[in-house]
């Protein structure tokens, strides 16, 4: 098949063949283990940009250990909601290693919820309190859903605050996803509620350029982990200004969106996460540090899950055949 035809997975193939989050979360942590040792080829996401908030980013990327190369060519737009349409839409075309050829087309919107959330714990694991049992999510939308998921494959959790500028969202939230965990899951009329106490804090709203951030210093406790997934969105400069270390997937990226004008209250990065699964720098240096971790989004995580549906859905026979 390969040079002739390749495969195509829509979102509900890709949904039918439902790689388990576990799966996911391990196969990041050895991902990054491998981007630790420097075994890895991604350059920095390029964009075009429609508005300051909306755009269009080509993320390549090529993980030998994992023969997995290929492109995803995704898009962002905030206002989406409105037209009662998706926030993240875009495509990932998967190659072979030793030919070049593309062998798969496929939609990115579940990779991309999914991955970001097991990045979520794959720095939880490393950066939060392990005994952490309380999570605040700010922001109740896909994110918000996947980064629970992940992170309950990780810490025993036993109560979740969630806040939404939308209400309704908050609830359905609620009803949903304290089914699907099992999990109290308590909607808080303010964040500062959803933060105050919590262990865990996942900001997952959408990414702003000038963000007009919401949580302040000293809401969160000594000893809290905070996944800010929409970059510094959620958080003043104060508030950063107060944690003990501030982590993230890749330097050199945050370097480069720092370059483009992002990042400007945001404290030096201590560590990436390649960096702390090999263990060339450390993370948490007692119990009572507050640590942040922002993460980008990385091409790498898009293409070794890629490679796990690829080859699942060959085995499971799901998709459709197309000729090149």
């Amino acid at each position: 098949m390969e040079g002739k035809n390749l495969l195509y997975l829509s979102r509900s193939d890709i949904e039918k063949i439902n790689i388990p989050m576990s799966e996911i979360i391990s196969t990041l942590e050895k991902m990054f283990f491998e981007k630790g040792q420097g075994r890895v080829e991604m350059p920095p996401k390029p964009g075009i940009h429609f508005s300051e908030d909306s755009y269009i980013h080509a993320m390549p990327a090529y993980i030998p250990a994992f023969q997995s190369a290929g492109i995803k060519w995704v898009s962002a737009f905030p206002e989406n909601h409105k037209k009662n349409l998706p926030f993240i839409s875009g495509l990932l075309i998967l190659n072979d290693a030793t030919t070049g050829f593309p062998i798969a087309v496929m939609d990115c919107t579940w990779i991309t919820a999914m991955r970001t959330g097991a990045a979520t714990a794959v720095a939880a694991k490393y950066l939060a309190n392990p005994n952490s049992s309380q999570v605040g999510i700010l922001a109740c939308g896909v994110q918000g859903r996947s980064n629970l998921e992940a992170l309950s494959c990780v810490f025993n959790i036993k109560k979740v605050k969630v806040y939404d500028i939308f209400a309704q969202s908050a609830q359905k939230y609620a009803d949903e996803m304290g089914k699907k965990l099992g999990l109290p899951i308590e909607v808080m009329k303010d964040p500062r509620s959803a933060v105050l106490g919590s262990d865990i804090i996942v900001t997952s709203g959408p990414i702003l350029k000038n963000p007009h951030p919401t949580i302040e210093k000293g809401w969160m406790k000594e000893g809290a982990f905070g996944s800010a997934v929409d970059f510094d969105s959620y958080w003043t400069g104060e508030a950063l200004g107060e944690v003990d270390g501030l982590f993230t997937d890749d330097t050199h990226q945050m370097d480069y969106y720092r370059s483009l004008g992002y990042f400007t209250n945001t404290p030096p990065v201590s560590a990436d996460l390649g960096e702390l699964c090999v263990g060339t720098k450390s993370g948490r240096t007692n119990a009572s540090d507050r640590i942040i971790t922002m993460n980008l989004g990385l091409a790498l995580e898009d293409m070794v899950v890629a490679s796990l549906i690829y080859k699942k859905a060959q085995k499971l026979e799901v998709g459709h055949i197309l000729p090149l």
